[in-house]
């Protein structure tokens, strides 16, 4: 994960996905649900809120990223901090999405 840079004021939302050499910060896990915590120690250091971009990658060492990561490095995963402590995930890998069950007489509501 890097750390992305809001860049633009009057747009507070946009945040630009820099790869692992150009970001302040890197973050390299074994699981995704171990970026959450990273996030939200990134946003108690920086005192703001905070985007986090995400990758699957396959690499062992976070000083020494494989050519191809750092080169392929792009929107994947968006996690914002939202005040409260949550974290909003937004998906901007390019695939298909499964087949979702429609509303209708199939789905059980409660």
């Amino acid at each position: 994960m890097t750390l992305g840079e809001r860049t633009r004021p009057e747009t507070p939302t946009y945040a630009e996905c820099p790869g692992p050499n150009e970001a302040r910060a890197v973050a390299l896990v074994d699981d995704c649900g171990q970026l959450f915590p990273i996030l939200l120690a990134w946003r108690r250091a920086l005192g703001r809120e905070v985007t986090g971009w995400a990758e699957q990658v396959e690499a062992d060492d976070v000083e020494n990223l494989p050519q191809h990561v750092t080169e392929d490095w792009g929107p994947g995963l968006r996690l914002d901090t939202m005040p409260g402590g949550y974290v909003k995930v937004s998906d901007y890998r390019d695939h298909q999405p499964p087949d979702a069950v429609t509303a209708g007489p199939r789905m059980l509501m409660r």
